[in-house]
């Protein structure tokens, strides 16, 4: 049985986002607001925690979840950012993107595409995400809440509690949110490509 925390979605509370980070960092599976709906993350480097989630989502093994970072400068650690790159995700972040980016030799090898060795990186512009990112202290490894058979992310924590309640560790309630999935952005290249319309504006990646 999973614990339930409700948190205040602006001003959320540092003894339960220290509570969370502990569970995360003790191998737990988490559901936790964005920017862009509900997310599932886990510690990056646990494999069990990696499993669990590709289980709960039923995704292809091969399927490519995102490191979500405090700030631009965590990001950097785990992806080469060029100069054009910089600035976009400068004047783009924190916000409702993933970016496609080539990985560092930081980003654990089974979570990079194993032909371009690229990773999804993401910097939420949330206060329950980034207070909980702080509190754990390094990046997790997310995916929006997208669930079998479901188009669009988990909106209501109460709805979520009912169907996952059994099958992770954490619910963090931060109410009702949208359900819109992150736009992605491929900035491998020097062409910049939108990979998939979401909750992210496109106009400054055309």
């Amino acid at each position: 049985m999973s614990q339930f925390f409700q948190v205040h979605p602006e001003n959320p509370q540092a003894r339960l986002m220290s509570q969370a980070a502990a569970i995360i960092r003790d191998g737990g599976v988490v559901v936790y607001p964005t920017d862009s709906g509900y997310a599932i993350g886990s510690l990056a480097g646990d494999k069990h925690a990696l499993e669990r989630i590709i289980r709960i989502r039923q995704l292809d093994a091969h399927h490519h979840l995102t490191l979500m970072c405090r700030d631009l400068s965590e990001l950097s650690v785990y992806a080469r950012v060029e100069n054009t790159a910089f600035r976009l995700l400068r004047n783009n972040t924190p916000g409702p993107y993933t970016f496609i980016l080539r990985g560092t030799k930081e980003v654990p090898r089974r979570l990079l595409n194993a032909k371009r060795k690229t990773i999804g990186l993401r910097v939420p512009n949330s206060p329950i995400a980034l207070a909980l990112l702080d509190a754990l202290g390094e990046p997790m490894l997310s995916g929006s809440l997208i669930l079998p058979g479901n188009d669009f992310t988990e909106s209501d924590p109460e709805q979520i509690r009912n169907l996952l309640e059994k099958h992770v560790d954490l619910i963090i309630d931060g109410g009702i949110i949208g359900e819109q999935p992150t736009t992605v952005i491929d900035l491998s290249n020097e062409q910049v490509e939108v990979i998939r319309h979401g909750s992210g504006d496109v106009s400054p990646f055309i």
